[in-house]
């Protein structure tokens, strides 16, 4: 005798069997879940059993990552100091553009000084000869300084003083010096932050690999430093 299942001894009736389909996709469903614990247990003992490597690699990964970012900044800067230092030619290409005529008013009244006049155009040949920012920027002190000598014995000069042709070349070359201040300044805060990054770790690892070097300062001595002055 057929024992009977349960839904059949309490209804007395035989319940029907399983579809076919029913049982494929039942065993479908447990097999693809069996597979999902298996490949689980697979990939966690992969790991496990790899666990240094994975971490080590992981280590470089962002080594790499970080020493891309950092070169990167430093191109970064270079382009931005570059681009300053165009904008601090600019203004002394306005001051260039002033001197001749400055110069040709006081030999009007001062030919003896020679020496100040041969100082002056020197500096200005140097500083059109110059291919670097450095090299410009030692020129361009030797013309602050010349040119700072020039004013001062203008001063000695009352007729010079008086004249308005040189007032009006003192009152432009005094707005130019005040823009080339603003513009030297915002050129070395860049070359600062430059710097820095280039002498402290760890950015300085990157910069000793790629070939980085510390950009000059643009600093005039306090002595050379042009304070044009009107006097009515």
């Amino acid at each position: 005798m057929v024992a009977r299942r349960p839904l059949e001894a309490k209804i007395g009736v035989r319940a029907p069997d399983p579809q076919p389909w029913v049982q494929i996709v039942s065993g479908c469903y447990n097999g693809y879940i069996i597979n999902l614990i298996l490949n689980g247990m697979e990939n966690q003992n992969f790991l496990e059993r790899h666990k240094t490597a994975v971490i080590v690699i992981g280590i470089i990964v962002v080594v790499l990552l970080w020493g891309v970012s950092s070169y990167n900044s430093f191109v970064r800067g270079g382009e931005q100091i570059t681009a300053q230092w165009a904008q601090v030619e600019n203004q002394y290409q306005r001051r260039f553009d002033l001197i001749p005529n400055i110069v040709s008013t006081v030999k009007g009244v001062a030919k003896q000084e020679q020496e100040v006049f041969g100082a002056i155009a020197e500096a200005r040949t140097r500083y059109s000869g110059a291919t670097t920012a450095n090299a410009k920027a030692q020129a361009a002190t030797q013309l602050e300084a010349g040119l700072g000598r020039l004013l001062v014995i203008a001063e000695q000069y009352p007729a010079l003083q008086s004249s308005g042709a040189y007032r009006d070349l003192i009152v432009s070359l005094e707005g130019t010096e005040n823009r080339i201040s603003v513009e030297r300044m915002k050129y070395n805060d860049l070359v600062r932050i430059f710097d820095t990054n280039v002498k402290t770790f760890p950015t300085s690892i990157v910069a000793k690999l790629f070939g980085v070097t510390e950009r000059a300062y643009f600093d005039i001595p306090t002595g050379n430093q042009i304070n044009p002055q009107v006097q009515f």
